[in-house]
């Protein structure tokens, strides 16, 4: 058996721990702790955090038409077609979440739009979509790909050991890896896997637990959550054991086309043709103000929009770009660097925005058209119930809440498999390109995610106190990937006359 950093997973237990003492203990304080520091963040480093995000988009278009996008990462073929691959990044990095929040999102931006747009009107209306689109497309993809594209080239072009955070600095910068700085690096890593995940199970459990209900027609309960947790433990602890190959890749590649049979459903049974016009006028005008919407931060009308939600959600994005960008890497071997760059932020957004275009369209539908007032449910907190009503509007109903079910049980197994291999790669010290920790190892972490979520929901806890305190290290994480995208630039500078060029294979 490969060695294990049993250091690194005591201090990372012991942290992930006093964290879920004192949301038990003191959870008022804690929140509102991490609330005053997460504002601060918000006001202090908005800006910086929006910048990075939209001149990183540009570096990535730029180094992908340039001559560093023929760049191969590895020696050997692709080991996944490009679909399965895609699937699998985009099932690691969106997880069951994407579904709640294409149902409700854009209804929060009615009565509280971005843009200076006024509340309640047609326009907020018209941009609630596009607004979504954006949180979820371009931008996101392309925090997930500045963690990968350094990573890929780390571990698969320099041939360097380890897939953890503090490998990669260690050898741009030169500190070592076990010192003080590489094990906080490493520790902050899996206390946000946990965090990051935790929210994910603690949002997506109940939802799924009562869209279940409703088509059995029981009341939801405590042990109906323990047992969803069960299953979904069960099935992603079954496909992290048996590998990615055989596993992640088999779950992602059926879940995916499962998803885009319930979206062509809805397409066909619901409001077909409001869902096509909806969606395409919604991507023109995300598209039309997308220079806008990343460097908005509204400092003359201050209605907080962009540190509520974009900034919000940049951080969020960033917290969980080292878990993804790590299994990015290790599923990218025998792509083009340009390959890697089109299909995370082209492929990756195109799928959000099917997916968001869809859903999305059908609940305003049900909203213009009266049928389902989720605005309002929505203030009233029913957030829940709302996508509960919007489903029973669909012909054979029933059938589709099933589909909901499985699809989001599915993303929450397959992204806790991705955050398994990265959790259990970082305790592999010296990780090589070929090999994979070993499956008893990545079983321990799948296990550990499953304890910390039911103990949180056991005991009680503020779900948004973690949240909160895992998005806090955004900025931190910020600092590490400018190190890493500085570190990678100035080895392709180094490296590119030395590297043998292939003929460019997506």
């Amino acid at each position: 058996m490969k060695k294990i950093d049993k250091l690194l997973i005591s201090i990372s237990l012991s942290v992930v721990l006093a964290i879920v003492g004192l949301l038990y203990f003191k959870p008022d304080e804690s929140q509102a702790v991490a609330n005053v520091i997460f504002g601060k963040m918000t006001n202090w480093f908005g800006s910086a955090t929006l910048l990075f995000t939209f001149f990183g988009f540009i570096l990535l278009v730029y180094v992908a038409i340039s001559k560093y996008g023929n760049i191969r990462f590895g020696d050997s073929e692709p080991e996944y077609s490009t679909f399965k691959w895609v699937s699998m990044m985009i099932s690691c990095g969106l997880g069951s979440a994407t579904i709640y929040w294409a149902f409700i999102e854009w209804a929060y931006y009615i009565g509280t739009p971005g843009l200076g747009i006024e509340a309640n009107t047609q326009r907020a209306f018209e941009m609630a979509l596009p607004y979504n689109m954006f949180h979820w497309g371009f931008s996101a993809w392309t925090l997930y790909a500045l963690v990968g594209l350094p990573m890929c080239y780390h571990f698969h072009v320099r041939k360097n050991k380890g897939l953890s955070l503090s490998s990669i600095i260690s050898e741009i910068t030169g500190i070592k890896q076990n010192g003080i700085i590489g094990r906080i690096l490493d520790v902050m890593f899996i206390f946000i896997c946990f965090g990051g995940l935790s929210i994910t199970l603690g949002v997506s459990v109940p939802l799924v637990s009562q869209v279940l209900s409703a088509v059995l027609g029981i009341t939801p309960s405590f042990m109906m959550n323990i047992v969803l947790i069960l299953i979904i433990s069960v099935v992603y602890s079954l496909s992290s054991y048996i590998g990615i190959q055989k596993g992640m890749a088999m779950i992602s590649n059926m879940n995916t086309k499962l998803a885009i049979g319930f979206c062509v459903g809805i397409v066909i049974l619901g409001p077909g043709l409001f869902i096509i016009a909806n969606t395409t006028n919604a991507l023109g005008l995300m598209l039309q103000n997308f220079v806008q919407m990343s460097l908005y931060t509204d400092p003359i009308g201050k209605t907080g929009f962009p540190q509520s939600w974009t900034i919000f959600y940049w951080l969020y994005w960033i917290t969980y770009a080292p878990f993804t960008g790590i299994f990015i890497a290790k599923v990218s071997k025998g792509r083009t660097l340009r390959s890697v760059v089109t299909n995370t932020i082209i492929s990756g957004s195109a799928g959000c925005f099917f997916f968001f275009g869809v859903i999305s369209s059908l609940s305003l539908d049900r909203q213009l058209r009266g049928i389902v007032d989720m605005v309002k449910m929505l203030g009233e907190g029913n957030d829940t119930v709302a996508i509960i009503e919007v489903l029973r509007t669909l012909p054979f109903s029933g059938i589709f809440m099933l589909i909901f079910c499985i699809v989001s049980v599915l993303f929450l197994a397959t992204t806790l498999d991705g955050a398994a291999f990265t959790m259990a790669s970082t305790a592999t010290p010296g990780l090589k390109e070929n090999e994979e920790p070993h499956p008893m190892h990545r079983l321990f972490w799948c296990v550990a995610l499953a304890l910390v979520p039911l103990t949180l929901i056991f005991i009680g806890a503020n779900l948004n106190t973690i949240k909160t305190a895992a998005i806090i290290t955004g900025i931190p994480i910020l600092v590490i990937m400018i190190v890493m995208i500085i570190g990678w630039m100035k080895w392709m500078a180094k490296d590119f006359d030395s590297l043998s060029i292939k003929k460019e294979q997506v």
